[in-house]
C-alpha cells in the first residue's frame, strides 16, 4: 500500500478560494487551511498594520512546512500486507540473546544446508574466562552428564575421571555438591540424573565404576553416596553405559558388554530397569529381573521422548553406531544407524525431534520424528567444530539444551577453558519433512 497526498475536493475550501481571486502559489498554494477562511478584502485590508507584518512572517515559514509535508506525503511507502518470518527472541538482552539456534525443520529446497555461523565469534578465551555467551562453566574435568536443575538456569555436571558433580550456573562459580568414588581406568563417573521426585526428596542418582564393578548410587544432600544396585560387570577400558529416567518414573541404565552376546542373566549389554530402591521395577518382562532389554554393547547416551515417552539409547556396534529404540525383551533392528561412526553421545527427544552428540564428529545431528521409531525429512549436522567434542545432553525445562565437551585428553584441539558447559537454543517442534 503507497501513501499519496490528500487531493482536495472540488467543493471544498481549496477550489472556494481560487474561484473567488487569482492563483497566488505563496498564499493559496502553501497554506490553504488559512487562505480558505473567506474574508471580503475589506475585512483584510481594515487589519492593523502590526498583525498584517505577523502574516507576512508566517507565510515563509508556513510555505516551508507544507513543501515538507507534501514531498514526505509524495513518497512514503507503506509495505503491503504479507507472510514475515517470526523469530522468539531469547532471554532478551541477557548472555542468550543471540545463541546458535538449531534451525527449525526448513521447507522443501534441493539446496544444500549453509553451514551454521560459528558461534561466540570475536575474541577467543583467556585462560578460563570463556566470553561466549553460550558458555556457562569452564575449565572442568571431561564431563559425562548433565542434569537441569528444576529452576532451569543451573545444572549438575559430572566429571567422569574425578567422580566430582558441580552445580553450574552463568556467572557464578562451580560449586562441588558431592564427589562419587570412581575407578577412572573403569570408567569413571559415567551418568548422572535427577530423582523422579527431585523436588520432594531433593534425591540423585549416579552410575559408576567401582574397583570392581559397575553400579547405582543414590546421593542425598550432605550424605556419602549409597549403592541400590551392584555387580554390573565392568568392562576393561570401555567407559560405556548411561543413565536416564523413563515418564513413568522408572531409572534406567544402560550397561556396556565385552562380548557380543552375554550370558541372558548376565546385567552386561542390556537396559536394567529400577525402582528408586534398585529393586526391579514393577512391569518388567521378569518381575525379579531388573532387566528390561538386551542386546546393547557399548552404550553411551539415554533420552526419552517428551511428547510420546518413547526411551532412546545410542551405541556402538563394531562396525557403526547406531539409535536403538528401548522396548522390552530386545532391542531389534537400530531405528538409525551412522555407517561412519562417528561418535555417537549423549541424546535429547523434544517434540518432533531427536538430537544426538557426537564425540568424534563434534557436532550434533538431527533427526525429525513422525511417530515412535518414525522418521521424517533429511537429517542435519550443526556446530560441527564449534565447541569441539560433543558428550552429554540434557533438555532444560525452558527448552533449552544443555551439552557438556570431552575435548581434555582426547587428542583434538583444546582451548584454555575446556572442558565446558553449554547451554543453547534448541530445536521447536514441527511437522513436515522437507532438507534445509
Amino acid at each position: 500500500m503507497h501513501g499519496s497526498p490528500t487531493q482536495g475536493n472540488r467543493d471544498g475550501p481549496i477550489s472556494r478560494v481560487t474561484r473567488r481571486s487569482r492563483y497566488s502559489p505563496a498564499v493559496h498554494g502553501t497554506v490553504p487551511r488559512v487562505a480558505g477562511v473567506s474574508r471580503s478584502p475589506s475585512r483584510v485590508s481594515a487589519r492593523r498594520p502590526a498583525a498584517r507584518a505577523r502574516w507576512r512572517g508566517l507565510i515563509p515559514v508556513l510555505a516551508l512546512a507544507l513543501a515538507f509535508a507534501t514531498l514526505i506525503s509524495g513518497c512514503a511507502s507503506f509495505p503491503d500486507s504479507g507472510p514475515k518470518q517470526w523469530r522468539d527472541k531469547v532471554e532478551g538482552g541477557g548472555p542468550l540473546a543471540a545463541p546458535p539456534r538449531i534451525p527449525d525443520q526448513p521447507p522443501d529446497s534441493d539446496q544444500p544446508p549453509p553451514p551454521p555461523a560459528p558461534p561466540g565469534q570475536g575474541a577467543g578465551p583467556n585462560g578460563c574466562v570463556d566470553p561466549d555467551p553460550q558458555v556457562v562453566a569452564t575449565c572442568l574435568s571431561p564431563l559425562s552428564a548433565v542434569a537441569v536443575l528444576p529452576d532451569a538456569q543451573s545444572a549438575l555436571v559430572a566429571e567422569r575421571a574425578t567422580g566430582r558433580i558441580l552445580r553450574v550456573q552463568k556467572g557464578k562459580d562451580p560449586e562441588v555438591v558431592a564427589t562419587v568414588p570412581v575407578d577412572a581406568g573403569g570408567g569413571g563417573l559415567i551418568g548422572l540424573v535427577l530423582s523422579p521426585s527431585y523436588q520432594e526428596d531433593q534425591l540423585l542418582y549416579a552410575y559408576a565404576a567401582s574397583g570392581g564393578d559397575h553400579r547405582v548410587l543414590r546421593i542425598a544432600p550432605g550424605d556419602p553416596p549409597v549403592p541400590i544396585l551392584t555387580g554390573i560387570p565392568a568392562t576393561p577400558g570401555n567407559d560405556s553405559g548411561a543413565l536416564g529416567v523413563g515418564r513413568d518414573g522408572a531409572l534406567l541404565v544402560a550397561t556396556g558388554a565385552d562380548s557380543p552376546n552375554p550370558a541372558p542373566g548376565s546385567l552386561a549389554g542390556k537396559v536394567l530397569r529400577i525402582d528408586a530402591f534398585g529393586r526391579p521395577f514393577k512391569d518388567n518382562p521378569d518381575p525379579h529381573s531388573p532387566i528390561y532389554t538386551s542386546g546393547l554393547r557399548a552404550p553411551a547416551g539415554m533420552c526419552t521422548a517428551t511428547d510420546t515417552g518413547t526411551a532412546w539409547v545410542t551405541d556402538h556396534l563394531a562396525d557403526r553406531d547406531v539409535l536403538q529404540r528401548i522396548v522390552p525383551s530386545h532391542v531389534g533392528d537400530p531405528s538409525w544407524t551412522w555407517p561412519d561412526r562417528p561418535g555417537v553421545a549423549g541424546c535429547i527427544a523434544p517434540p518432533g525431534a531427536i538430537v544426538v552428540a557426537e564425540r568424534g564428529a563434534s557436532s550434533l545431528y538431527l533427526l525429525h520424528t513422525t511417530a515412535p521409531g518414525a522418521f521424517t525429512g533429511t537429517p542435519r549436522t550443526l556446530l560441527t567444530g564449534a565447541y569441539g567434542r560433543l558428550g552429554p545432553a540434557a533438555l532444560a525445562p525452558d527448552g533449552l539444551l544443555w551439552l557438556g565437551t570431552t575435548n581434555k585428553g582426547a587428542g583434538g584441539p583444546v582451548v584454555s577453558s575446556d572442558d565446558r558447559a553449554l547451554r543453547i537454543q534448541p530445536p521447536s517442534a514441527g511437522g513436515g519433512g522437507g532438507p534445509d
